[in-house]
């Protein structure tokens, strides 16, 4: 029994520090993120033709 008490602790232990690595990337990888800059929204051209490329394609069917 004190057997299954030591794995189960060493299976906490490793999840434990799989959470936290995976936290620490994450607040790494949104930092990195922020570095960027603001997000700027597209370009007008972007909506145009993404627009009439959808009726062209809807009027030949």
């Amino acid at each position: 029994m004190n057997n299954e008490n030591t794995r189960g602790k060493l299976v906490a232990i490793i999840t434990g520090i799989f959470s936290i690595a995976i936290g620490i990337i994450y607040l790494g990888l949104i930092t990195i993120l922020d570095y960027r800059g603001p997000m700027l929204p597209p370009p007008p051209e972007a909506f145009g033709a993404a627009a009439i490329a959808f009726f062209q394609s809807y009027c030949l069917v």
